[in-house]
């Protein structure tokens, strides 16, 4: 395992959240989480804050298993990619992580690390109120506001990395109290000048994020529309701490402020995606209690002619499927596809319903034939690999996700999937090999050197195998090196 400080940090702060020291002050919905970001700094170099995110990302995926779909994890990879070309981020390397939890946040973490919670779209009403959260978290990057809160506090950096992990993990997971805690006992340690200084970080991150939105060709006014929405969850709640607690403070006066710089460039008509609209309903009907409450919704929708029928109808499909209601399912997505034979998401939906129903010839027969116009796309090789893995083929599974490894080396998802069908298919080797690399993208180093040397001792007559393992043992000791040094 990483041993770091803070990891040491985080124990201690997840301590004081399970007896309750910093007390009860709100909800997990009223919470924007801390973000961290960019500008210079002679303190912490580019590279040290990529090591930093990147371990601390880690660290994450160990204590919160990322949403994993592909369909939605592609558009939003896109959305925040198009963004970033528009952005002032000087470093491409962007990873998002998306989390399923109905609230609505999103954080920014040093070495361009984007997180997302499935409840952005919730509050969100079309693409660009969405992109303009994902244009926020990117100006905390592009101005590199973490290096510049540790140069202005040296001392409270690692502590408030700490508080920044503490906080997310437990929104993510037990959220409530608990979450309110970690951010409150993070934050109380803090002096009152980094507090204001957080508060000078948001206003420049929202200067820059509106340039982003605008640099893209998106509505500005969403930024405030946006804002507006976020202002709204948390008035009602009955328990709002005071501003000064809250590192994203919304309020009428930054509402105003976001609408005032915008006004003269919102006045025009802006195209929506309705791409947005389909991956809403896949995270409505994902966070939803039950399928009951997912159909009766788009059922009201339809009733009430809404002006998305496309998406309810979707909508109401994946909700049938959840429910095992495939026949139901199957006519919803012929209606779809009977006006948009060519949609990838609609089609992508059609076939996981023929996987479904153990119609695996049917199901490879139209994958292979929309790979070979969409070569190489994410999302229906995943779906290929399930339909593969469903009908027992494990062989073939195993080299359609070998090729995903090397196209998404850092997607723990692809490695997890690929130890399974590996040992489904009786390479052994390949299966600890592949577990490795599952546990090093969760930083679990201990755990992925013992998967190596197991690798090691059932190859040793196959020389390049050997030599392979052996030189991925030394780039663990290198990882593991650096991690203490951070």
């Amino acid at each position: 395992m990483i041993k770091l400080s803070i990891v040491r940090l985080l124990r201690n702060l997840l301590l004081c959240c399970s007896l309750g020291l910093a007390g009860k002050l709100m909800a997990v919905n009223d919470i924007e989480l801390p973000v961290l970001g960019d500008a210079a700094s002679g303190i912490i170099s580019k590279q040290q804050e990529f090591e930093l995110g990147r371990t601390w990302l880690k660290i994450f995926r160990s204590r919160v298993r990322p949403y994993d779909d592909p369909l939605m994890q592609i558009y939003l990879e896109q959305l925040l990619y198009n963004l970033a070309t528009y952005s002032d981020l000087e470093d491409p390397r962007l990873e998002l992580v998306i989390v399923k939890n109905p609230t609505m946040n999103a954080f920014a973490v040093p070495g361009g690390v984007v997180g997302f919670h499935t409840g952005v779209f919730a509050y969100a009403e079309n693409e660009d109120q969405m992109a303009s959260v994902l244009a926020h978290e990117l100006a905390h990057l592009s101005q590199r506001h973490f290096a510049r809160g540790a140069e202005a506090q040296q001392r409270n950096a690692m502590f408030n990395m700490a508080g920044l992990l503490a906080s997310v993990v437990l929104a993510a997971t037990a959220g409530g109290d608990a979450a309110t805690a970690a951010i409150v006992t993070s934050q109380a340690l803090s002096m009152d000048s980094q507090l204001r200084y957080s508060r000078s970080n948001e206003q420049e991150a929202d200067r820059a994020g509106l340039a982003t939105m605008e640099r893209a060709n998106r509505d500005p006014g969403a930024v405030a529309d946006m804002f507006a929405s976020l202002l709204k969850a948390t008035r009602y709640t009955g328990s709002r701490p005071p501003e000064f607690l809250l590192t994203h403070p919304i309020s009428e006066k930054r509402i105003g402020d976001a609408r005032n710089r915008s006004m003269g460039t919102s006045m025009r008509q802006y195209v929506q995606n309705p791409e947005f609209y389909l991956m809403r309903a896949r995270a409505l009907v994902a966070m939803d209690k039950t399928p009951a409450v997912s159909i009766s919704r788009y059922k009201s929708e339809l009733e009430s002619n809404t002006l998305r029928p496309e998406a309810a109808h979707y909508g109401l499909a994946l909700a049938y499927i959840e429910a095992g209601q495939l026949q139901e399912a199957r006519h919803e997505m012929a209606r779809l596809l009977d006006t948009q034979p060519t949609n990838l998401v609609f089609l992508y939906t059609d076939i996981e319903i023929d996987i479904l129903s153990k119609d695996y010839s049917k199901a490879l027969l139209r994958l292979d034939r929309q790979l070979a116009i969409n070569q190489n796309n994410y999302p229906l090789l995943v779906l290929k690999s399930e339909a593969l893995w469903q009908a027992h083929r494990y062989d073939g599974a195993d080299a359609v996700l070998s090729a995903l490894s090397r196209m998404r080396s850092e997607d723990p998802m692809i490695w997890y999937r690929l130890a399974e069908v590996r040992g489904l298919a009786g390479n052994i080797s390949g299966l600890h090999q592949a577990r490795a690399e599952y546990f090093i993208l969760i930083g679990v180093f201990d755990k992925a050197r013992e998967q190596l040397s197991l690798a090691a001792s059932m190859v040793q007559e196959d020389f390049k195998q050997s030599a392979i393992i052996r030189q991925r043992l030394r780039d663990l000791a290198k990882m593991e090196d650096r991690a203490e040094k951070l």
